[in-house]
């Protein structure tokens, strides 16, 4: 029998107590910073706003504001929690170097971003659109990722390193999908209309490009530092600038396999 969302819910959040507990025994350095992001919590929401608010790294009032703000938003929607909770296996699964979900949850700055990200989806669809760019604003500046806040991503996205990650106004993004450094994913500046729609489990490898209204479809692979400015169809390789097909590609699952090679 698959768990109840609110059993996964818990079980997540007393291994991350646990492996807590385990590096502050390991590492008495880090006791008082473990306890102020983690053991001090009640629940992986509060903890979670909590360091939503603090890699903002505004001032005091504004990272309570932000804080009380999320946990808010995760008591009126709790299903957000178990997109996080998607959103944090996303790692594990597929970093060989990741141990575990307190690593994610404390020094994977895309994790971060990204649930901040989703704070203020929710914020933009109620109209709360200044608070929205506000939040969005201060990540950005922090962590170097920028999602705009109408952006519409699906479950388990992991963006590895983060830094330079771009996500621009109306993009849609499917279930699945990873993105290493230095993603655009933008409309075109020359007034055109639309914005790039990514399929379910694509990788967009470091520093690719993604302009104007083109999709990418389900389980393709965008190779490192290209430019794509049409549509690429399911399951197959664009490389290059501007970016053209390659071929099929190798794994059918190239977002799980994070494989960089090319046919």
């Amino acid at each position: 029998m698959n768990s109840s969302p609110s059993t996964a819910n818990r079980s997540i959040w007393d291994e991350i107590q646990c492996q807590a507990v385990a590096a502050a025994k390991a590492e008495p350095i880090m006791t008082a910073w473990l306890h102020e992001a983690v053991l001090t919590h009640a629940n992986f929401a509060n903890s979670l706003s909590h360091l939503i608010a603090t890699a903002t790294k505004g001032s005091r009032n504004d990272q309570a504001l932000i804080r009380q703000t999320a946990e808010r938003v995760y008591c009126d929607d709790p299903s957000l929690i178990e997109t996080a909770i998607r959103d944090l296996h996303a790692p594990i699964e597929r970093d060989p170097a990741c141990s575990g979900p307190l690593h994610v949850l404390l020094y994977f700055k895309g994790y971060i971003a990204l649930q901040a990200h989703r704070i203020s989806n929710r914020l933009w669809k109620r109209r709360q659109s200044d608070f929205a760019k506000k939040l969005h604003s201060c990540i950005t500046h922090a962590l170097h990722v920028s999602i705009h806040p109408s952006a519409t991503i699906g479950d388990s996205l992991f963006i590895d390193h983060g830094t330079g990650v771009t996500v621009g106004e109306n993009v849609i993004i499917d279930e699945g999908v990873s993105m290493l450094q230095e993603v655009t994913l933008s409309s075109l500046l020359d007034g055109s209309v639309g914005a790039p729609r990514i399929g379910r489990g694509v990788l967009l490898s470091a520093g690719a490009t993604v302009l104007g209204d083109v999709e990418i479809g389900d389980f393709a692979k965008i190779g490192a530092g290209s430019l794509v400015l049409t549509s690429v169809p399911s399951g197959y390789t664009a490389v290059g600038v501007p970016a053209r097909l390659v071929g099929r590609t190798s794994n059918p699952r190239p977002a799980l396999s994070m494989e960089q090679s090319l046919p």
